[in-house]
């Protein structure tokens, strides 16, 4: 077994480099010994895996389709090593985060700051993503741990909430006197409706709560930001579904106003997402810690 771990340690290499000599020099072996590893790995697989060319190499089909497997295993086998080289003192090491642009601008840095400010020297990677984005990131192993948008439904993530958010709809001066007299979902879709793109975990929530009322939304703009959300709507171009407690600044300035509705859109949640079947690192649930710590 260990034989063929390196061997696939081998296969990764060339695969990333695209040539046996840059693999070779990686690896801190001789380009023969890196050829002859190959060389074994697809005699024992029974099939090639790259095709040689002048200017390298080249994954064949199969190769791309290993490749996309034992990629994320190496990630993973770094990740593992990485934890165990930590020591438990925090004086070393690496926090990777995933998380969307709003979540990281609104909720994030106050956690963060707090934990770089008591572990300096642990090095900090920050990765923003859309929430499916961040699971596969989860599960490949590029990052520790995720705060996502909830709900998130994979048997192969652990979620833990820590905190909720509440989705309301804003306007600005030119509509305000139109949303003063609504009340109903179904007066607010005749106005031009400002959402986030499809793929967002945000409007997807939005969304079904909608059509659980029978409601069909039909936004006249999509945007691909929380922020710009909240500007298109100062700008007057529509009503904005935004999440209240990341707009306090503008409805408290009195740069947008909230839309009064009879129903409120339940509250959801973000959470920490992390693999089920690795632990977190000393670094990882340190911060998860801090967090939980200063929400209470």
């Amino acid at each position: 077994m260990i034989g063929k771990l390196d061997l696939y340690r081998v296969f990764a290499e060339v695969a990333r480099c695209r040539s046996f000599s840059g693999a070779a020099k990686a690896l801190f072996m001789t380009q023969p010994a890196v050829s002859l590893a190959i060389m074994n790995l697809e005699k024992e697989l029974g099939t090639r895996l790259f095709i040689r060319t002048p200017r390298g190499v080249s994954l064949t089909n199969e190769g791309k389709l290993l490749y996309e497997y034992i990629s994320s295993a190496m990630n993973l086998v770094r990740m593992g090593e990485a934890k165990v080289a930590e020591s438990c003192g925090l004086e070393s090491g690496e926090l990777k985060i995933g998380v969307g642009d709003t979540v990281s601008k609104y909720f994030l840095l106050p956690h963060l700051e707090e934990f770089h400010r008591n572990y300096p020297n642990i090095k900090l990677r920050v990765i923003n993503r859309t929430t499916p984005e961040l699971c596969a990131m989860v599960k490949a192993g590029e990052v520790d741990l995720a705060i996502c948008n909830l709900p998130i439904r994979d048997p192969s993530l652990s979620v833990r909430v820590c905190g909720t958010i509440h989705d309301i709809f804003v306007c600005g001066e030119k509509y305000r006197e139109a949303c003063c007299r609504i009340r109903r979902f179904e007066q607010l879709v005749e106005l031009p409706l400002i959402l986030l793109e499809t793929k967002s975990n945000s409007r997807q929530y939005v969304e079904r709560f909608m059509l659980s009322r029978g409601i069909k939304l039909r936004p006249e703009i999509e945007l691909g930001s929380h922020d710009l959300l909240l500007e298109f709507a100062r700008f007057n171009f529509g009503i904005a579904c935004v999440i209240e407690e990341f707009s306090q600044d503008y409805l408290q300035k009195g740069l947008l106003w909230k839309v009064e509705l009879e129903e409120a859109i339940p509250e959801r949640a973000i959470g920490f997402c992390t693999l089920k079947s690795v632990p977190l690192s000393p670094s990882s649930a340190r911060f998860v810690e801090i967090v939980e710590s200063r929400l209470g």
